[in-house]
């Protein structure tokens, strides 16, 4: 199975596109997801332009099985995130034939 960056591989090379150190990559890095949660807790959208969409979603409640016994269970309503990838990016990543 193929792993993604790491952190430490993301910061520099932010840092290195961008010509900075790697301690303020790190720091932008950060307040970037900070402020990602913040404003989607918030407001219920935060959009990455040319990324994507983090949007806050409400699940329904449901019933459900347990997969040891296969007896049926009724799943809560609860609230999650989603992430939206951008149809540019979703281009650029797999492209229609």
């Amino acid at each position: 199975m193929a792993s993604g960056m790491t952190k430490t591989q993301l910061v520099r090379h932010l840092a290195e596109k961008v010509g900075t150190n790697n301690k303020t990559a790190a720091t932008f890095l950060e307040h970037l997801t900070d402020t990602a949660v913040k404003e989607t807790k918030k407001n219920g959208l935060f959009v990455v332009p040319g990324l994507g969409r983090l949007k806050k979603v409400h699940r329904k409640a449901r019933m459900g099985r347990n997969p040891q016994t296969g007896e049926p269970i009724q799943i809560k309503a609860k609230t999650t995130a989603k992430f939206y990838l951008a149809k540019s990016a979703k281009d650029a990543i797999a492209p229609k034939k």
